[in-house]
């Protein structure tokens, strides 16, 4: 099948679909909701399959598309990818197969990084995906070369994990951080980039940590807004922004445990979405609690 450029107008009313491995995806939700507060909003937590970073590029491209593919049954208008990983992966091939749609991808924070950085070292936490992956190290030359910053990186195994059982402060939590962090702020590094949407939800603890380890203050990089501003931005190009006086709504779909999904939204957002867990990706007929 073949599309127009603009293909027949969709509906401003549309909902946009946001999607992540797992409770990452809450992270750039709360600042679409802040920037775009009428649009309706269907939030997708894969977390039956969490985490992507230890997956092959092929089975997080075949995840996204299952996931895309569910979320164009709700009629949406576009489709942020909340996950780091997932972009790194899959994004040209979401955007192949779906060129009617707008799809926003996140990027793990380097222009920022180096914008802010006064040391000239910026450090980077992602999953070891992403930091492998073709496009963040094209991306990472890039702004080496033109700004002269130097990347210090940092694959955090083990973190999503943490965060998405909502230990975000357990001792575990913690003594992975402290093993992380500080490696990159005695290099020097007085940026941090969160290259992972999951965690904008340990920032807190970051913080302690950057607060006793440095010398200098430490910047700290959540690009939860860049996004919203991007999508935005999107919307208003194509005429599909959403203007009313009402609040959108949010659904929330999971492949994990909704009782889990509907905890995390009550901790981390202090929100009371209807959420519904699904088997499979397909529209079942029998979602599961």
């Amino acid at each position: 099948m073949s599309f127009s450029a603009y293909p027949d107008p969709v509906a401003a009313d549309a909902p946009i679909g946001i999607f992540d491995s797992g409770v990452g995806a809450l992270s750039v939700l709360r600042h679409i909701q802040a920037r775009l507060p009428s649009e309706h909003l269907l939030c997708f937590a894969d977390s039956g399959h969490a985490p992507y970073g230890g997956k092959s590029d092929a089975a997080i491209i075949e995840r996204t598309l299952d996931i895309a593919a569910f979320l164009s049954t709700k009629n949406i208008k576009a489709i942020v990818v909340a996950c780091n990983t997932a972009t790194a992966a899959a994004i040209e091939a979401l955007r192949q197969h779906y060129p009617q749609l707008i799809i926003v991808g996140v990027e793990p924070g380097l222009k920022p990084a180096a914008v802010f950085s006064k040391s000239g070292k910026a450090g980077v936490l992602a999953t070891a995906s992403t930091l492998a992956s073709s496009r963040f190290i094209a991306l990472r030359d890039q702004i080496s070369t033109s700004t002269g910053i130097t990347f210090l990186t940092q694959a955090c195994v083990g973190l999503v994990e943490q965060i998405e059982k909502g230990e975000l402060d357990s001792a575990e939590t913690i003594a992975m951080l402290e093993s992380y962090v500080t490696p990159l702020l005695r290099g020097g590094a007085d940026t941090l980039a969160l290259g992972c949407t999951h965690y904008p939800f340990v920032q807190p603890a970051i913080e302690v940590i950057a607060h006793r380890e440095s010398a200098v203050p430490v910047t700290i990089i959540d690009t939860g807004e860049a996004v919203s501003r991007q999508l935005e931005r999107l919307l208003q190009q194509r005429g599909l922004q959403r203007f009313e006086t009402t609040a959108g709504s949010l659904q929330a779909f999971t492949t994990g445990s909704r009782s889990a999904l509907v905890a995390a939204f009550a901790k981390l957002l202090n929100q009371h979405p209807s959420a519904v867990s699904y088997t499979h990706l397909t529209l079942p007929t029998t979602p599961y609690v």
